[in-house]
């Protein structure tokens, strides 16, 4: 029995290297890996020219700051394997005549640009290894972050809903949720963003995640379970650094009555069946950034066919490569377009939608979308 041919072996190579992927698609996580890791470098590098700087001497600054920007990142023992690599590639071997007198003498320097990249080669070995250490404790995170997460909406009497996120990262600050207050015949609808991204803001999603299950169990008012959960998300800001902004509303079946509280939070928007708008954005300030503000609420009433549309700014931010925003206008196109469909059927579009516009745009925040239809 033969065994695989040559060609057979570099195929499934290949297959394995690029995992499946078409050059087109290589090309794209390319330019995608590519321009992330310019963001990571360039946020230390200041392209201001300095007065008195030629050209050259610019472009030589720039490139001195860069190269510091990527050492900085490394520890000291990598850094001096990085320099010594690199010294080693771009000085190759060449004779050498010393003259001392009437003496002549001659050596010849090995040529070390081999041994400079094995060292390189060394070095990315190590990097890797941090990578992929930090991507599997990444994916554990994530892990975690969809089980706080509900995987799938409750049955809500009156209401039909559905909800997605797109993290930015591995991890995001987004947070959603519904389900029955615990002692009361309604329902807790939430959606929060914390301010950032990945590992720091899914941290503090968590925080918030379990003070909002946690205090919910105490009987009062919306208001008050909101001044709740901005007290203790204080001790946990920074001094209102790490605010986060939140739309949190109860849902009553029987009465059909929403009540909700805007803490700095986009304004969810409610198309009525009728083809009205109304934004939910009274409120008070994001969480976690005074101790006591005040916090008011108001109600609405959701009517068969009533559309509601909770979001994180990740939705109506997304950029292209223009540096156009999706914006509000053109989901409230979309809202009105899907009006008549269930949340199940029309999410799914808004998110395609919102790829279509961004196309091979880098994704800058984490993109979470409730949408709730009376029924």
């Amino acid at each position: 029995m033969n065994g695989p041919t040559f060609r057979g072996r570099v195929e499934r190579f290949w297959h394995r290297v690029t995992e499946g992927l078409q050059l087109n698609e290589l090309w794209q996580q390319f330019r995608a890996d590519a321009r992330s890791s310019y963001r990571l470098y360039s946020q230390d590098v200041d392209i201001r020219p300095v007065a008195g700087e030629g050209r050259v001497g610019h472009v030589l600054h720039i490139a001195g700051q860069f190269l510091w920007a990527v050492l900085e990142k490394m520890t000291p023992a990598r850094r001096v394997l990085l320099l010594v690599a690199l010294v080693m590639i771009l000085i190759p071997g060449s004779q050498w005549v010393w003259h001392a007198g009437r003496e002549q003498m001659s050596a010849d320097l090995p040529d070390l640009r081999l041994y400079g990249g094995l060292l390189l080669f060394a070095l990315l070995i190590m990097e890797v290894g941090d990578r992929v250490v930090m991507k599997r404790d990444l994916q554990i995170a994530k892990e975690i972050q969809a089980w706080l997460l509900p995987p799938e909406p409750p049955a809500v009497p009156g209401l039909e809903i559905a909800f997605a996120t797109r993290p930015a990262n591995t991890v995001a600050g987004d947070y959603y949720d519904v389900f029955a207050r615990p002692g009361a015949a309604t329902f807790l609808l939430a959606v929060a963003d914390v301010a950032g991204k990945s590992v720091p803001a899914a941290m503090l999603m968590a925080t918030f995640q379990a003070s909002l299950k946690t205090l919910s169990d105490t009987p009062g008012p919306l208001t008050e379970l909101v001044s709740r959960i901005n007290r203790y998300a204080c001790t946990n800001s920074q001094n209102g650094r790490r605010f986060t902004t939140a739309w949190i509303a109860e849902y009553n079946p029987a009465s059909r009555l929403l009540t909700y509280v805007n803490a700095g939070h986009n304004s969810p928007i409610l198309l009525r069946r009728s083809g009205a708008l109304e934004r939910l954005e009274v409120g008070g300030m994001p969480l976690g950034v005074l101790e006591a503000p005040p916090y008011q609420s108001a109600t609405v009433t959701l009517e068969p066919g009533d559309l509601l549309a909770a979001f994180t700014d990740g939705v109506i931010e997304a950029e292209n490569d223009a540096h156009q925003q999706y914006g509000e206008e053109r989901l409230l196109t979309m809202l009105r377009w899907g009006a008549g469909q269930t949340p199940a059927s029309l999410l799914p579009w808004l998110l395609a939608d919102i790829d279509r516009f961004v196309a091979n745009a880098p994704q800058h925040d984490d993109i979470t979308c409730m949408l709730i239809r009376a029924v």
